[in-house]
């Protein structure tokens, strides 16, 4: 429901942010499959390279959002200091374009401090960014006097997300968190979600298991405060808290891996308490997974299964959702995670994240030399704008003598826009 209610809404994104060539693809795709059902790439021939482009890339409803209500509150407010609460998205250039319009940010993405409170004044602008915050934070800014209500950007799904964990509460039921427990999303819904339930946060698979473990009475309680230490709620007792629980999840997770984490609690508990008592002990919360998030990763097994010799993914360094995409696409394909266009040094070398580490790593013929045109599979993270994937795709079509057919393609396309 939410998700029909918010898809009709156009956002003013300022036009350095987007791509005629993106656009016009992404208008095509949307024509032809308006339910969205076929995942099969986009095609951009120019002749010895051939880019297969995602079915689902780029800015998703919640960074558009916020990205209209930051620009916004610069706009609006000329003559007041405009702070971010942290960065608006995980997306360098966004950020810094936003900084070089005046914008101070109050922490850093992990929580540490950068401007003090006492710094801040009740006229201040403060938004809040689309990871949402906590409510701890919020009760500190708004004893100053500051109205975090005015360009609160938090993204809508994010907010679903704590109205569910609210909902179980209530219900009785102990809210289990699919995410990473540093990340701003899950801090915030980590605070939205102790209001009204315990709640403790799982970072994958492994650590559902061991969950499954306690759910199931296998390990002394006493050993739960140490392999969960720092990712619980006060006075939370697993031999009771345990019984009856709901899954919701960061919601920048995999959404395959939070539908795994699900069956396998759901599992446990069936084991323990038997299937008759299962509605009772488990609550159903396939509802709270993001459509972005699951239709971008939905558009990569369409991507990887179109077959290519190397796969792109552009996106921000610090950026969850992003890095699961690359883990998707690494599964298949030689798999290669940049920033933007800077990284592709030539045509020899290029530098690159690797995600699982965190370094950033340089390779040299990364780019195959072959006697038929090189396909390479293209996709970008939600928080990434447009104009850098074309950036890559012209920089990559330089390479090729084809920056030419590029340019021409481009033209057509922006001239079909303006015809329309």
């Amino acid at each position: 429901m939410l998700y029909m209610a918010l898809m009709g809404r156009k956002f003013d994104i300022p036009l350095f942010y987007r791509s005629s060539l993106i656009t016009a693809l992404k208008g095509q795709r949307n024509s032809e499959d308006h339910r969205k059902q076929d995942l099969s790439p986009s095609l951009l021939d120019l002749g010895p390279v051939r880019f297969k482009l995602a079915r689902h890339f780029g800015f998703c409803f919640g960074v558009e959002n916020a990205i209209e209500i930051a620009y916004r509150a610069v706009h609006e407010n000329p003559d007041r200091r405009v702070f971010l609460l942290s960065e608006m998205i995980h997306n360098k250039h966004v950020n810094d374009e936003l900084a070089s319009r005046g914008v101070r940010f109050i922490l850093t993405t992990e929580g540490q401090q950068i401007i003090p409170f006492s710094e801040l004044k009740a006229d201040d602008i403060v938004i809040v960014p689309a990871f949402g915050t906590t409510l701890e934070l919020c009760a500190k800014l708004e004893a100053l006097g500051i109205d975090l209500r005015r360009y609160n950007a938090t993204c809508p799904f994010v907010e679903k997300v704590w109205k569910r964990s609210a909902q179980l509460g209530e219900r009785g039921y102990t809210v289990i968190i699919h995410g990473k427990h540093k990340h701003e999303e899950t801090r915030a819904t980590f605070s939205h979600a102790v209001v009204s339930a315990p709640a403790v946060i799982i970072r994958d698979i492994k650590e559902a298991l061991v969950l499954a473990k306690y759910i199931r009475r296998e390990i002394d309680w006493r050993s739960f405060s140490e392999d969960f230490a720092g990712r619980y709620s006060d006075s939370f007792a697993p031999e009771r808290h345990l019984d009856r629980i709901g899954v919701v999840n960061q919601t920048t997770m995999l959404a395959t891996e939070t539908q795994e984490i699900s069956d396998l609690l759901r599992s446990a508990i069936k084991q323990h308490f038997g299937e008759e008592n299962l509605p009772y002990h488990f609550a159903d919360t396939r509802d709270t997974l993001c459509y972005a998030t699951t239709e971008n990763q939905n558009a990569i097994h369409g991507l990887v299964r179109s077959g290519g010799d190397l796969a792109i993914v552009v996106g921000g360094y610090n950026s969850s959702n992003t890095s699961h995409l690359v883990e998707l696409c690494e599964e298949r394909v030689p798999t290669y995670y940049i920033k933007d266009a800077g990284e592709i040094i030539d045509a020899e070398t290029i530098r690159h994240l690797l995600w699982r580490s965190g370094e950033v790593k340089v390779t040299k013929e990364w780019l195959p030399r072959l006697e038929r045109p090189i396909e390479i599979l293209l996709t970008a993270g939600a928080s990434c704008p447009d104009a850098l994937v074309n950036q890559v795709v012209a920089k990559i079509a330089g390479f090729f003598q084809s920056a030419e057919t590029l340019e021409d393609i481009e033209r057509s396309f922006a001239a079909v826009q303006g015809e329309a």
